[in-house]
């Protein structure tokens, strides 16, 4: 197996790892604290905690007949890979909330409100998860993504949008204004969560490096670290002597490993970082306007 593919191997199981860990966390927000307490989040699985409600139909089950309509629309829209990651984020939620919830028999809060923030900061957290490997919930995600797809606006107000019907739906099922208002109150939670780690996700820094081993460190930074490098001349106007400088930009999660390297080759080097916007381009976001 060449080093490619085993690269690309890794990427991928890290991927499905990453989307399994977040639809856990996801779930586990649901089971643990929302439908004990009788909150209805948004998504598919807000419409199929009402359903389970008013029918006793398991959750588990109408999560997946639902979402298995609207996988096709993601296949066709946003490409086979981001279909297969969905598909398995379904099985994964599937079998977790077939599974999780007979793990308690009472609710592990008494706290109405509490209930709420927490299961909503899991299930945010969890999406959250999901997104950053191109992976979806199902539902209201899928729509999400899509608009995310062609315009710059965050997935968690395009979730958030979409879940007001769902959770308003609610009110018919347990004929309780306060219920609903918690309803609402987790959705808000989950937006904002989904908004602050994928923010936090997608951070980048803009670096610059002055150091005489300049070439080695462009090198490490192509060939290693696989970004951009660009090469700067420069004037340090103190010495008067011609200096070169390196300019690169990297997600913040990556700068660690830079700079471990650049203590290594160059532990005098001048480094700047600072964080930055918005990076659009080849390895980064696509301008969406």
């Amino acid at each position: 197996m060449t080093e490619e593919k085993k690269i690309k191997l890794k990427t991928t199981l890290s991927d499905y790892f990453i989307i399994t860990l977040g639809m856990t966390i996801y779930v586990i927000g649901w089971t643990l604290f929302l439908i004990p307490a009788e909150i209805t989040g948004g998504g598919i699985s807000g419409l199929s905690v009402v359903i389970f409600y008013s029918t006793k139909f398991p959750v588990a089950l109408s999560y997946l007949i639902i979402n298995t309509f609207l996988i096709v629309i993601a296949i066709k829209v946003l490409g086979a890979s981001f279909g297969i990651k969905t598909v398995w984020s379904i099985l994964v939620a599937t079998l977790l909330f077939w599974l999780t919830p007979g793990l308690i028999k009472e609710p592990l809060i008494d706290d109405t409100f509490l209930s709420a923030v927490l299961g909503g900061m899991l299930g945010g957290g969890g999406i959250g998860l999901v997104f950053t490997r191109g992976g979806s919930t199902g539902g209201t995600d899928i729509i999400a993504m899509i608009i995310n797809k062609y315009r710059n606006i965050s997935p968690g107000r395009i979730i958030m949008y979409c879940d007001v019907i769902i959770i308003a739906s609610s009110y018919f099922v347990f004929q309780s204004p306060a219920k609903l208002v918690y309803g609402f109150v987790s959705m808000w939670v989950v937006s904002y969560s989904i908004d602050a780690f994928l923010n936090g996700a997608n951070a980048s820094a803009q670096i610059f490096i002055f150091s005489k081993n300049y070439s080695e460190i462009a090198d490490y930074i192509n060939h290693s670290a696989y970004r951009g490098a660009t090469i700067l001349d420069g004037t340090g106007w103190y010495t008067k002597e011609n200096v070169k400088i390196v300019m690169t930009v990297v997600r913040k999660r990556e700068s660690s490993m830079i700079f471990r390297k650049l203590k290594e080759i160059d532990p005098d080097a001048f480094i700047s970082m600072g964080s930055v916007m918005g990076v659009y381009g080849q390895g980064f976001e696509n301008i969406k306007i």
